[in-house]
């Protein structure tokens, strides 16, 4: 594996994001739309109407997400935007907001299963980190999953505490022993007072 290289989810990158996630969207014809529509409109449009709905979102210039590329292969993908944007936080009871404070969200981590367990999902995360405060974010939040039990790599969609953890971001509350919410201060303030990475 060459060194990764994070870059932003832009329209002349879609060829590498459909690429990487293949026929089956990432997983069950996501697209990485579970967390954007209602969870009606997502399942019905499980397959192409999530992909050309993902495919739209990044080709209109907002917030998205960053692709992991090794070489010019496109290894990973995290989803990053504003909190406000996710109608399926609005709706969480336990993912509900720790506090008024305006946040950017890392709803989800798709990596190739070629390079599961090397270092990508942290590499994603603190590309995202970067790409969020490059846009004015001055909190990024996170939502884990903590298993109980060994858990297939598909079923941590939401990335691992671990993975959020070796990116620099601490517990800050959770509404459920088992998804804790993470989250990583970059503001000016913070980042005089060495607080972030």
């Amino acid at each position: 594996m060459s060194k990764i290289v994070i870059r932003p989810a832009t329209a002349d990158r879609w060829d590498d994001v459909a690429l990487l996630f293949g026929p089956r969207g990432a997983c069950g014809g996501c697209w990485c739309m579970a967390w954007r529509r209602s969870p009606k409109a997502w399942k019905a449009g499980k397959g192409d109407s999530n992909r050309r709905a993902l495919r739209a979102l990044i080709a209109s210039g907002a917030p998205v997400g960053v692709i992991a590329y090794d070489g010019d292969r496109a290894a990973g993908w995290c989803s990053v935007s504003p909190r406000a944007t996710f109608d399926h936080l609005a709706r969480s009871r336990v993912l509900r907001p720790l506090d008024d404070r305006e946040v950017w969200s890392v709803s989800c981590l798709f990596v190739a299963k070629s390079h599961r367990r090397r270092g990508v999902s942290v590499a994603l995360l603190r590309g995202a980190v970067d790409f969020a405060r490059r846009r004015g974010a001055s909190m990024i939040e996170g939502y884990p999953v903590v298993p109980r039990a060994a858990l297939p790599d598909v079923f941590a969609w939401t990335g691992t505490l671990a993975a959020f953890e070796a990116a620099g971001f601490t517990i800050a509350g959770r509404h459920s022993p088992s998804r804790p919410i993470v989250r990583l201060d970059v503001s000016p303030r913070s980042r005089r007072d060495g607080r972030t990475r």
